[in-house]
């Protein structure tokens, strides 16, 4: 199986609420590589890379987000895998 890579960009209620932790946690299940970091404008970005399927559930647990957070829209960009990255962090 060949890995993919996403790219997706979470808007909403998601900062202060532990989103980073929140996505960390279920990428390092789901066995992926990437990261996470807060943008400027309040959003939270995601780079994962791994198979389909479990890119999907990521996907998936983004839509919904922790407890504290309100998710209003996702924009995942699927691409090519370029670099490898080697584990899953948040970044800062």
């Amino acid at each position: 199986m060949q890995t993919e890579e996403i790219r997706c960009i979470v808007k909403g209620k998601v900062q202060g609420v532990f989103f980073r932790d929140f996505v960390v946690k279920h990428a390092r299940h789901l066995a992926l590589t990437g990261y996470v970091r807060n943008t400027s404008d309040f959003m939270v970005e995601v780079v994962a890379q791994g198979y389909h399927d479990r890119l999907e559930k990521l996907i998936a647990h983004l839509r919904k987000g922790p407890f504290l957070a309100r998710v209003s829209d996702v924009h995942v960009e699927w691409r090519q895998a370029g670099e490898q990255l080697e584990n899953f962090e948040v970044v800062f």
